[in-house]
């Protein structure tokens, strides 16, 4: 049964369970974790990253990409772009499958939580500030970051003698996560992946959440076509490199 379809799909799923679930331990009320900060969300978004990776290799995907732009980054990458029909609707299917799971788990929470703001922000990402042209630059450079980083991990790991270990990977790409989120995420809360951002947002817009506003369309172009973009350079300069 298992196949990179459905790794990819499982292991979006259990990405977002564990990060959109840090988020919501955070901003709802009531909640044991409530108040937590950014330190305690960016970490657990680390997690929840190395939980993926491992739940997407274990499910038959031996790529374990979890993000549209990884996949579309190493695409423009090796000139390979086969497997982005299979890829990218497994990672948005799993993702809005893990906010359902996060809206579940949480459920007296939404009624207990006034703020609609907060309540969005579990599913999907939003700016400091809203200026879309610096909130656009800020999705393209962390996804590049991350993109061109995890290239020159899998090149120290995989393709070099004398590397790290190939298991080592997923740690590394956990902590490369983590500081992202901790150097650029604070503009835009740092969506680096298009399925993260638009599958809980579709999600958002039609689960039955308790005292929900508006799912905020007027963004979601953002935290999609940046990391793409940032994806599309990202591939063409390793492959410029020659790594």
């Amino acid at each position: 049964m298992a196949s990179p379809f459905l790794g990819e799909m499982l292991g979006t799923m259990t990405l977002i369970v564990l990060g959109d679930g840090v988020v919501a331990g955070a901003l709802l009320k009531r909640s044991k974790g409530e108040a937590m900060g950014w330190i305690g969300i960016t970490a657990g978004w680390a997690f929840a990253t190395l939980a993926g990776v491992f739940v997407a290799n274990a499910a038959g995907s031996a790529d374990a990409h979890i993000n549209p732009a990884v996949t579309i980054g190493a695409a423009f990458h090796t000139g390979d772009y086969s497997k982005l029909a299979t890829y990218l609707p497994a990672q948005f299917l799993g993702a809005f499958l893990g906010a359902a799971i996060v809206w579940l788990h949480y459920l007296p929470h939404w009624a207990a939580t006034p703020e609609k703001d907060l309540k969005l922000a579990v599913f999907c990402t939003g700016p400091a500030i809203r200026d879309a042209r610096a909130n656009m630059i800020s999705e393209v450079v962390a996804t590049f970051v991350l993109v061109f980083t995890i290239a020159a991990l899998v090149t120290s790991t995989v393709g070099s003698s004398g590397g790290f270990p190939r298991g080592v990977a997923p740690y590394l790409v956990a902590m490369l996560v983590w500081g992202i989120g901790l150097s650029l995420g604070g503009t835009t809360g740092y969506a680096i992946n298009p399925a993260r951002d638009l599958g809980p947002r579709l999600a958002h817009a039609v689960l039955p959440i308790a005292g929900k506003g508006s799912s905020d369309w007027g963004y979601a172009l953002i935290p999609v076509a940046g990391p793409a973009v940032g994806a599309i350079l990202a591939g063409l300069f390793v492959r410029m490199l020659g790594m």
